[in-house]
This record gives C-alpha cells, structure tokens and sequence, in this order.
C-alpha cells in the first residue's frame, strides 16, 4: 500500500518551494518597506483562546488536539490555530509591557482549518498577516491599501481591492429594524457571490429575518453595477438616519479617496493597474471586524479571495486589555501560488537555483573544479558539482532536469590550461574561459539576482 497525505494538504517539491519562497520574500520586502516587523507564534493554542472568535461556522472548524503528555487530566483543550489574527490579539497581551504602540508586525506561518477540501481550499495553508494596532487613524487602512497594491504590482497579478465597512451593515440592520441579528445578515451576505441572492434571502429567513426586513435589503443587492459616486450616494440616503452607518460611508469614502490620490501621484510607475472598489455584499463573516474590511480578487483568473483583512477595535480586550484597535491584512499564500502557475507569472530567477553545474570525465579533473567552485560562492554564485564520476550524458541530463542553465566542463585539455569549457545550456555556445572570467560572467548575467 503506497504512503499518502491528509486530504487538504501537499508536498511540494524543489521547484515549488522556490515559487512559494519568492511569494513569501516578495510579501515581506513590502513589509518591510512600510516599517513592519516579523513575530512567530506556537502552532498550537489553549481552544480558549481561540473559541468564540469566528463565528458558530468558524469554531466547527478548529481542529483539537489531544492531550498527548499533559500529567494532569485538568490541562486545558487545545487546537491549531484557525489564523493568525487571534494569536496576534494573545501574543499583544502577554507582552504589553514589551511593546511601543502604534505595533507593527507581520507574521507568515501555516493555519489549519477542519473544512471541506476542494478547488483553492486547503486544510493547511499559509497565511501572511500584516497589523497595526494601538492606533485609530484611518492612515493605517490606506498604508494597508497601498502594500496590497504593492505585492500585487511585483508578481504581475491584476487585481480588484474591495472595500466596505461593517459600521455601514450594522446601519443597515439598524434601519430595517434587525439590529440584534447583525451577525447572521453579514454572514448571509457574505455568501452572495457564491450561493446567490435567493439563497440569501432563503438563509436570511431560517435565520429568522421578517419577510419585510429582507424585502428592504433587496435593493442594496442591486446597485453593484452603479457607478461609485452614486452607490454612495445611494447608501447614504437608505441611512441617513443611522449614525453608526453614515459613519461606516464616511470612513470608506476617506480611504479610495486617499488611496485613489496616492495613486494619482504615482502616475507613470510601472503596473499601476489596481482598483479599490466599495462592494456592499462584502461582509466577512469573522465576529471580531467592527469597521473597514477589504478582500481582493484576481481579475485574470477564477479564484476566491486571495487577500482579506479589516479593522477590529477591541479583539485584545476579550484577553484583559480593552480599547487597543486594530487593523489587519491577509496574503492567502497558497491561493496566490495558484493563480501565479495558472498565468505563468514566475520569473525565472524565482525558480532557477543553481546558476552553473560543473561536470568532470574523472576524479582528478572533479578535484580541480574544488577550488573554483569555492571561489564563486564565496561571491554569492550559486554552484554545485556533480558528485560521482560518470558517463557525461547522466550529468548534463541532471543539469537539464534543474534547469541549471551554464555547465562548466572540465578535461586534460582544461586542467592542462587553467580553464572550463562553458556551455549555455540554453543556446548550446561553448567557450573556453578562465576562473576569473567564469566569475565575471555569471555575476554580471542578467538571468539571475542576487541572493
């Protein structure tokens, strides 16, 4: 019987690893661009911590563990983390004392969800957070707008950012007289895009949302295609006499308008095709957003949300510490990997590890190449040789199947000379070159950067 793995999860080879490392190094050098800084939290939280956090749906799907090694019976349950948001709230409690507010930090580590595994669902996935909190200016959600644009703009990915507010759904609720089931509209909104407006309305009712209730929010699921001006405007009047609502608009409008500035002063970059929407059936079914929530979607490829986040004003105050806000973004990693291979979007430095493969006909011209192999890592030249002495055609077939594109060759006739034979295993050119010009060369190709 051959070995498997866990529905939900995957091996990935060489190859793949280089992909997946060039999304995660992408992601951070914006990170740290904008003054982020990376923490690590355990695998592995109290299922006290992480319960009642994401909603009835989302605590189905926290995976326990058993409590393997604890001495006593009384130990507290356990689970893996659902994602890295919660941990984020625990870890700013415990070291409060440590920490100078406004905290920036970024996190990129695996969660595990117990969901059904299917097309761009995983089981275990990686997740690359970004957050701010202790501060309440709106200026982090723009910084947040403009390292989603950011990321995006590097791997060539067009994307749509969407922006809503739950202050604008709690408004709604308000003012069809459904306050207290604010939770269970915002989950059931959030479902428009995959099950449809009657389904909506359909779970909206079991539920327990009044016929008339629902019937008022029928227009809302129509104005998508308006222009956004008039979308605004539209929501404005609907809660005009919702306090908590127009606040929601005035929030969403200072953010695209900040954002849509910033990007008019960029004007000529490179890439700048990103937009920021206002979408009304946004409404991420997590409990803990309380005002602006975002989710992007590539506009190239069939994908769900492969980045998401928003504002929570008060998740570290069910840990002991009240009143620190924050807000928060999400790269859904594994998502992004995806749509990267559908479009074919990875520069070949991205997968291309080692840059020159030396192959020798015998064991005195495999010792030569020692100290020229040493020589050019020492100057950030990725090289390797091929340990065994063997036919030549099993060592090119090795250099072909990494895609290693220089061979360098060594004979008598090189060893007599000081030199390698260099072949282009691309174009199949061969030159004669010393130590220093191989050295030369591979350092000044444009074929690779810098590790």
């Amino acid at each position: 019987m051959k070995p498997g793995i866990p529905k939900g999860t995957r091996d990935f080879s060489p190859v793949e690893m280089a992909k997946r490392n060039y999304i995660f190094n992408t992601i951070r050098e914006v990170y740290a661009l904008y003054g982020f800084q990376q923490i690590e939290t355990p695998s592995m939280e109290n299922m006290s911590t992480l319960m009642g956090k994401y909603g009835d749906e989302g605590d189905k799907l926290l995976f326990r563990i058993q409590n393997s090694g604890e001495k006593s019976s009384l130990a507290p349950e356990k689970g893996l983390r659902y994602d890295l948001t919660v941990p984020f709230a625990r870890y700013v409690v415990m070291h409060r004392d440590e920490i100078t507010f406004p905290f920036k930090r970024y996190q990129i580590q695996p969660v595990w969800r117990a969901d059904r595994p299917q097309k761009g669902r995983y089981r275990e996935f990686y997740q690359c957070d970004a957050d701010v909190v202790g501060s309440d200016s709106l200026l982090n959600e723009v910084e947040l707008m403009q390292i989603i644009d950011t990321v995006f703009r590097r791997f060539g990915i067009r994307v749509v950012i969407k922006i809503n507010n739950r202050k604008i759904l709690s408004g709604i609720a308000e003012v069809i007289g459904q306050a207290d089931k604010i939770i269970d509209i915002t989950v059931a909104i959030d479902k428009l895009d995959k099950i449809g407006r009657e389904n909506v309305n359909k779970e909206l009712a079991e539920d327990g949302i009044p016929q008339d209730a629902i019937d008022k929010l029928q227009p809302l699921f129509e104005i998508g295609n308006l222009p956004l001006s008039e979308r605004l405007a539209h929501i404005k009047t609907m809660l005009k006499d919702s306090e908590i609502g127009l606040k929601g608009i005035e929030e969403t409008e200072y953010i695209i308008n900040m954002f849509n500035t910033l990007q008019s002063s960029n004007e000529g970059a490179e890439g700048l095709t990103n937009a920021l929407d206002f979408d009304l059936t946004l409404a991420r079914g997590l409990n803990y957003y309380t005002g602006a929530i975002f989710e992007v979607k590539a506009l190239d490829v069939e994908m769900g949300s492969i980045t998401g986040g928003g504002r929570y004003d008060n998740l570290t105050g069910i840990f002991g510490l009240p009143d620190i806000s924050g807000v928060g973004i999400s790269f859904g990693a594994d998502r992004i990997y995806d749509v990267l291979n559908q479009l074919g979007l990875y520069p070949k430095e991205a997968v291309n590890t080692t840059q020159v493969l030396f192959v020798a006909f015998g064991e005195r011209e495999r010792d030569y190449c020692l100290p020229i192999l040493s020589r050019l890592r020492l100057h950030g030249i990725k090289a390797e040789v091929f340990p065994d002495v063997t036919k030549m055609k099993k060592q090119m077939s090795y250099a072909n199947s990494k895609q290693i594109p220089y061979v360098a060759i060594v004979g008598d006739d090189e060893m007599t000379s000081g030199t390698v034979m260099l072949k282009n295993m691309t174009t199949g050119e061969q030159k004669t070159v010393t130590p220093q010009e191989l050295l030369n060369h591979l350092s000044s190709s444009s074929t690779y950067i810098a590790s």
